[in-house]
C-alpha cells in the first residue's frame, strides 16, 4: 500500500455497527472516516490515533463522545460529529486548539458546550439544527472564527461577547426566535453576511444600516 493511502482509512457507510478493533492499531492514520455506520459508541482507544488530522463520525447514533478524543492534539482539519444523538461533549475537547472546522449540527444540544468555546483555533463552527437557547459569554474566546452557523435553534438573543469575534465574516441565524441583536455586531469590520431568513420575531434595528453601508449583506 502506498504511504499516503496507509495514512487514510475510509469506512463510510460500511454498516459496521461497531468499529473493528484493528482500526485502533493503525496509529499512522491521519484521516479516518467512520460516517454512516450505525455506531452507538466509539472506544476510548481512539486516543491511540495521535497522528489524526481529520475525523468523521457523522451520521451515526452516538450518545456520547469518548474523553480520549481530547488526546488527538494534531486534529486540525476537521471533526464531524453531526447527525448523532449528542446532548453534551467532554471537556477534553477543549484541548483541540489546532482544530479549524467543527460540525455538531443535527444533535440534541440545549446549549453550546463549553469545551467548544475553548477551541481557540476554530475557523468554522456549525451547530445548526439543535435546541440551543443561548450562547455563553465565552463564545468570544474563539478569536479566529470566520463562520458561525446556528440555523434552526432556539436563540432569542446573542451575547455582547460576540463583538470580540473580530475575524467573523458570516453568521447564519435562520429560523431562530430572535427578539434582539447586539449593536456590537457593527464593530465586526470583516462581517460580510448575516442570514436572518425565517426569523419572524425580530424588528430590524436602525443600526443595521451601518452594517449595510460597510458592505455587509443582510438576508431577511
Amino acid at each position: 500500500m502506498p504511504p499516503d493511502l496507509a495514512k487514510q482509512l475510509n469506512l463510510w457507510k460500511k454498516q459496521l455497527g461497531r468499529v473493528p478493533d484493528d482500526v485502533w492499531e493503525q496509529t499512522q492514520l491521519e484521516s479516518l472516516v467512520l460516517a454512516d455506520n450505525g455506531l452507538t459508541e466509539v472506544s476510548e482507544r481512539i486516543g491511540q490515533l495521535r497522528a489524526l488530522r481529520m475525523l468523521d463520525l457523522g451520521h451515526n447514533a452516538l450518545g456520547r463522545v469518548p474523553e480520549a478524543i481530547g488526546r488527538l492534539e494534531k486534529l486540525s482539519d476537521f471533526l464531524y460529529l453531526h447527525d448523532n444523538r449528542l446532548m453534551s461533549l467532554p471537556e477534553s475537547l477543549g484541548a483541540l486548539k489546532k482544530l479549524r472546522y467543527l460540525n455538531i449540527s443535527e444533535n440534541g444540544f440545549a446549549e453550546l458546550p463549553s469545551a467548544v468555546c475553548q477551541m481557540s483555533g476554530l475557523v468554522e463552527l456549525r451547530a445548526s439544527d439543535n435546541r440551543i437557547t443561548a450562547l455563553p459569554e465565552r463564545v468570544g474566546q474563539m478569536a479566529q472564527l470566520r463562520e458561525l452557523h446556528l440555523r434552526n435553534n432556539r436563540l432569542t438573543e446573542l451575547p455582547d461577547s460576540i463583538g470580540k469575534l473580530r475575524e467573523l465574516r458570516q453568521i447564519d441565524l435562520r429560523g431562530n426566535p430572535l427578539t434582539s441583536l447586539p449593536e456590537c455586531l457593527t464593530q465586526l469590520e470583516k462581517l460580510d453576511k448575516i442570514d436572518l431568513r425565517w426569523v419572524t420575531t425580530l424588528e430590524e434595528p436602525l443600526w443595521m444600516e451601518r452594517l449595510r453601508a460597510g458592505g455587509c449583506l443582510i438576508y431577511w
